[in-house]
């Protein structure tokens, strides 16, 4: 992998819930005191320290500092990232399993954590999953790739909470050398960015319709659309053209590389749009307020719904300390983007990939769709698997059709935000498919045997997965039109 940002993980990573359960567990054990004893204690309840204990729930900090008071422990003996031993190791290891997407896949009921249960059968386990893990990934086909590189990479930018400072770093010095003085970045200083960074910019009808746009390198020329396609800022890609320009990575060697080049490529351009100084103090004082929402920072800087959203989830948990998710979901239900800091469960395949999945019709990105009012912002509360979630959607359209955009985050945080008055309520079980993937059992039996939909399978479904640097690109067309374009010697 090239070294950049994305590539580069903190070191020290926070403990897990599940790891961090086990170390409170062995603590009390070890001063021989009970759950209701230290629950007491520290003025919790008992099914809470439990849940705890467990690793089902994350705790506060005032709380570790109380429990580790109550059992004579030092906060750093309670939250060391030496790993665990023995029985607690092995534990820790099952619990995670039988939470993953590849076991929930098996529909088998999970194996409870009891003293009764050896560490040889906790053992066996473990390592028929890592079997079941092997043979699914031997049998990936070249997309299955993609998708792997795709989970990993959602992964690295969870650890980061999607924040990049190198890259805020290089937007802020490039917007100083063009003289930006704050604001919305306008067209004529994209433009002069453009020219200080060496570079004409040139409109043409006959762009490679596998291009948004086309860098030649050798004569400092930057190739873009005559018309922007619906729904699309004419400032967005000229801004990703440039930012790979200024990024400098060589040519991606996997699909891995593809994608993360893709993701910075995406960043710099968004922190040129929206500038990280302007935008985290328009943020804070909307804080104060307790009145954040999205489609002010779109207004304040003249950008779509879902650049504002996507540059709120850079800034937010660096800065406002409120962790998010984001989606963008199809009309159909079928997600196209992800990510999340703040442990919401997205539906998952069995690799742990949550692109092309469907998302629960219950949440307020599918709700959404269903409000006659478009003009106005969507918010909801909806219940899930962890824990209570507020959510702000919006529908845009684009080339692709219409998209629900969602910015959501725990109950605990939704004072800050606008929209938090709602009444409007849901409640999601998925990935469990009695929730909205199954049909009732009374419709089920009623139209058994007698219903055959015709399914709509798009041609690339079942398309290998092109292997040139720049998956999709037709690359003798890109070259036949530089060829074209080229300045006469």
């Amino acid at each position: 992998m090239l070294d950049s940002p994305l590539a580069r993980t903190h070191a020290d990573e926070v403990i897990d819930a599940l790891t961090l359960g086990q170390r409170l567990r062995a603590l009390r054990t070890a001063a021989g005191l009970t759950l209701a004893e230290v629950a007491e204690a520290v003025g919790i309840a008992t099914s809470h320290l439990s849940v705890l204990e467990n690793g089902k729930r994350e705790a506060k900090l005032s709380e570790l500092q109380a429990i580790a008071r109550a059992v004579g422990a030092s906060l750093d003996e309670l939250l060391s990232a030496a790993p665990l031993t023995g029985r607690a190791a092995l534990e820790v290891e099952l619990a995670r399993v039988q939470a993953g997407p590849l076991f929930a896949s098996l529909g088998i009921p999970p194996l409870p954590l009891r003293k009764s249960l050896s560490d040889e059968a906790i053992a066996t386990v473990l390592a028929l999953h890592a079997e079941l893990q092997r043979v699914h990934s031997e049998r990936a086909a070249t997309p299955e790739e993609a998708r792997r590189a795709n989970t990993e990479l959602r992964r690295t930018m969870r650890a980061r909470g999607n924040y990049f400072g190198e890259l805020e770093k290089q937007a802020a010095d490039l917007l100083k050398a063009v003289g930006h003085e704050g604001g919305p970045l306008s067209q004529r200083l994209a433009a002069e960015l453009a020219a200080h960074l060496g570079f004409t910019l040139h409109y043409v009808g006959d762009l490679p319709a596998s291009t948004r746009s086309v860098t030649d390198l050798e004569h400092g020329r930057i190739y873009l659309p005559v018309q922007t396609a619906p729904g699309r800022d004419a400032r967005t890609t000229l801004l990703q053209a440039l930012a790979g320009h200024v990024l400098g990575r060589s040519e991606p060697r996997d699909y891995a590389e593809f994608l993360t080049q893709r993701v910075e490529t995406n960043y710099l351009a968004a922190a040129l749009l929206i500038p990280e100084a302007d935008a985290v103090a328009f943020l804070q004082r909307a804080k104060q307020r307790r009145e954040l929402a999205v489609e002010d920072l779109r207004d304040a800087f003249a950008v779509s719904y879902e650049t504002a959203a996507h540059r709120f989830t850079n800034l937010a948990t660096e800065h406002l300390e409120i962790p998010v998710h984001f989606l963008k979901v199809s009309s159909q239900g079928v997600l196209a983007k992800a990510y999340e800091n703040d442990s919401v469960q997205f539906p998952t395949d069995a690799l742990g990939a949550v692109e092309g999945q469907l998302v629960c019709r219950k949440w307020s990105a599918r709700q959404v769709f269903d409000e006659p009012d478009r003009f106005s912002p969507y918010h909801q509360y909806t219940d899930k698997p962890t824990g209570t979630y507020w959510c702000t959607s919006r529908i845009e359209a684009g080339a692709g059709g219409d998209f629900s955009i969602s910015v959501g985050t725990p109950f605990a945080h939704v004072k800050w935000f606008r929209g938090r008055e709602t009444d409007r309520r849901g409640a999601s079980t998925c990935p469990s498919p009695e929730c909205c993937r199954r049909a009732p059992a009374d419709l089920a039996a009623r139209w058994s045997g007698r219903a055959r939909p015709q399914a709509r399978i798009h041609a690339s479904l079942l398309a290998t997965l092109p292997t040139e640097s720049f998956p999709g690109v037709d690359q003798t067309e890109v070259l036949g039109f530089l060829e074209r374009h080229a300045p006469t010697p």
